[in-house]
């Protein structure tokens, strides 16, 4: 029986997708805001939306009508969808509501919840877990756990700092002056890229370590020092994530957070291996070398915790040290966060064709891995495509013309090309004797000032920023001025080429003492234009 490979609904079937309340303690995000109603209304979806559902976001019921979505009760909103979009997956209970053969799509994670499988399968569900999203170029802008991570690193450095005693930054007063804070974030990946640029902002001195070498120039970007151990092994994995590393390699990366433990402030960590518990990073004995007062930040509490100490959803206090356990970092953004989500959600279903063409594609190479289950029937996971073995490049070499000359047929050969090169040097060094030989002594004083003024210009000229021309312009006229004064010299010696050359020079350096000063006047008129006069505090009734 040939498997059917796509799953379309009735030809001119409007496709409803319901937006409900997320019912999981703490989570404050929704599905769907007014701006992506409005994009799935033009890609011809209906939404019904639960009353209420948007308000742990900041958004009021009044704000999805006027976006053209419909409050509808959470029975029907359940019960009446075609496609449900979540932020959580459902519980047993929500997900025996849902019609036969709907689509629902959340953050599933299935290995955490496994009594999903059952209701999925009596309800003939098909499922697409966001987690799944393959982390390839063209799934950018439905990556979701790529947005939250964003988010979440960003939120982790902000819960750092309200729970440290100290500035992040330096800090210079008349009651004294404290040093910045120093801040070691485990794992740089988007989180982790996230939580340094956030702590560089604040003025901390941010050090961040991975087992991927691809993130050293992404962390040094950002103004970060890089981490290394001595030990050389590959930490990339599969889907953007970093794979488990070797006893002898993580010996030393427990050696290098111990050193570290003892010079850090707060340490942030974010290292996790899809579907299994997260790696523990930081045991007790790393944890007991942080000074009193430090803090740690365990982004990866939801999946157990990189810190042995951690408690998921609890701040836990050991021996002066507070480890911070939140599982719903990007959650605390709930306004911003929705608005990413819902954003990924309209361009994942656009993918799968709009509102009146939509479909579940098995051959599509996004969809496909995030397809758990098929109408009730759970799917194997795709088949990994492997890259194409290189293609070696051979050496081309063209072919001299059939009427060329032996020695025009030679000239890209190294060899010739260096005997080229040995002969021009020699040729040079033959003039030069000569000049020493026979020419004027006074022919041969200002030759030696010339040649010695061109290298002089030309290295202070060529080592100035690009950034620093057009005012560079300006203090070239100093040395226009030089030529100026020498060029006059040489005019009062009578009609011969030295007084023809003085014309020329003092003409050409007229011309760039004048658009020296053009120049730097229309610049000073910019900045003119530009300043704006500095305005009281609270003149215009609010922030300034």
């Amino acid at each position: 029986m040939r498997r059917r490979h796509r799953y379309a609904p009735a030809p001119n079937m409007t496709i409803r997708i319901g937006v409900p309340t997320e019912t999981v303690p703490g989570e404050r995000r929704v599905a769907a805001t007014p701006e992506s109603v409005k994009k799935l209304r033009e890609l011809g979806f209906d939404i019904q939306v639960e009353p209420g559902a948007g308000l742990a976001s900041n958004i009021p019921d009044e704000a999805f009508v006027r976006a053209g979505a419909t409050l509808a009760p959470r029975e029907q909103v359940w019960g009446e969808s075609d496609v449900l979009v979540k932020v959580r997956a459902p519980s047993p209970e929500e997900t025996s509501r849902v019609r036969e053969c709907a689509t629902l799509i959340a953050i599933l994670q299935p290995e955490r919840h496994p009594e999903l499988a059952a209701g999925v399968a009596e309800r003939k569900l098909s499922t697409l877990a966001l987690e799944r999203i393959p982390r390839v170029t063209r799934a950018q802008k439905m990556d979701v756990l790529s947005s939250m991570a964003n988010l979440a690193g960003y939120r982790a450095v902000i819960e750092a700092a309200q729970a440290y005693q100290g500035f992040f930054g330096p800090q210079m007063t008349a009651a004294g002056a404290t040093p910045p804070a120093r801040v070691l974030v485990i794992g740089a990946g988007v989180a982790g890229l996230a939580a340094a640029a956030a702590a560089r902002s604040l003025g901390a001195e941010v050090r961040a370590f991975d087992t991927r070498a691809a993130a050293k120039e992404q962390v040094e970007s950002l103004g970060a020092a890089f981490l290394q151990v001595d030990i050389k092994e590959s930490g990339e994995g599969t889907g953007g994530y970093a794979r488990v590393m070797s006893q002898e390699f993580i010996d030393a990366e427990m050696a290098l957070f111990r050193r570290q433990a003892a010079e850090v402030d707060i340490i942030i960590t974010t290292a996790l291996v899809p579907g299994t518990k997260a790696p523990i990073l930081l045991p007790r004995d790393v944890v007991s070398a942080l000074r009193p007062g430090a803090v740690v930040v365990d982004m990866a509490a939801e999946q157990g915790g990189n810190c042995e100490l951690t408690v998921p959803g609890q701040v836990v206090e050991w021996n002066g040290i507070r480890i911070l356990g939140y599982t719903d970092l990007a959650s605390r953004m709930a306004g911003t966060a929705s608005r990413f989500f819902a954003n990924n959600l309209v361009h994942l279903l656009q993918e799968m064709g709009g509102g009146q063409a939509f479909r579940l594609d098995l051959d599509n190479e996004v969809i496909r891995p995030a397809l758990l289950f098929h109408q009730g029937a759970p799917l194997p996971p795709p088949p990994r495509k492997e890259p194409p073995p290189p293609v070696p490049v051979a050496k081309v070499v063209q072919p001299p013309p059939p009427d060329a000359k032996p020695e025009q047929a030679d000239l890209n050969n190294p060899a010739r090309r260096a005997w080229g090169s040995t002969l021009g040097g020699l040729l040079t060094i033959g003039v030069l004797f000569a000049l020493g030989r026979f020419a004027p002594e006074d022919f041969l004083k200002h030759f030696t000032v010339f040649i010695l003024a061109c290298f002089v210009g030309w290295q202070v000229i060529w080592s100035v920023t690009p950034a620093l021309h057009t005012p560079l312009m300006s203090v070239t006229n100093a040395i226009s001025g030089i030529i100026i004064v020498g060029g006059m010299l040489q005019i009062g010696h009578g009609l011969d080429l030295a007084t023809v050359l003085g014309a020329l020079a003092v003409l050409v350096a007229a011309v760039n003492v004048a658009g020296g000063f053009l120049v730097t006047q229309r610049m000073l008129k910019m900045f003119r234009r530009n300043a704006a006069p500095a305005t009281p505090r609270g003149a215009h009734g609010g922030r300034t």
